[in-house]
């Protein structure tokens, strides 16, 4: 039988960390910290001592951010993981975008915009703001600024996935 379901308003934007636009990327593999892994895909990240750690710390700033944790493709993860959703490696090699476009889920509650700054969240971590989390607004000392070449390329999905442009 055939599938009827049609999209009235716009597609499904896709999963956290999916790479979009692969033609512009750069992309880096780089060494997960097993002391202190990414939790997710589709979070910024930085480099200590050689191996990437999140963003999760008020201390951390947007200097420090060294890219985005991307998920992998094809990629031998966990097979029990649900559809849509992954846990990223807890040690060994992971992919960062440097440069690029890829899909995050937006926490807060401020609506993205198109070209709007994009803030990582570094303290106070509640229910929709995780650590390390991206929003469309800033929340005073609790979320830095990424500079203006990290912008939203349009507002979230239905399921609260937006694009966000890196270094272009």
């Amino acid at each position: 039988m055939p599938s009827y379901q049609a999209y009235q308003y716009r597609m499904p934007a896709g999963f956290a960390g999916d790479l979009q636009r692969a033609e512009v990327a750069t992309i880096e593999t780089q060494l997960i910290d097993p002391a202190a892994p990414p939790t997710a895909f589709g979070v910024p990240v930085k480099m200590v001592n050689g191996k990437i750690q999140p963003i999760n710390n008020a201390a951390d700033t947007a200097a420090l951010v060294y890219g985005v944790n991307l998920r992998a493709y094809p990629i031998q993860g966990n097979g029990t993981d649900p559809l849509g959703t992954s846990t990223p490696p807890t040690s060994g090699p992971t992919d960062i975008l440097k440069r690029g476009y890829f899909n995050a889920a937006l926490g807060g509650t401020a609506p993205a915009t198109k070209n709007g700054t994009v803030y990582v969240r570094v303290a106070a971590a509640a229910a929709g703001k995780p650590l390390g989390g991206f929003e469309a607004a800033v929340d005073g000392t609790n979320t830095v600024a990424m500079p203006a070449n990290w912008y939203f390329t349009g507002p979230a999905d239905a399921y609260g996935i937006v694009e966000i442009a890196v270094n272009i």
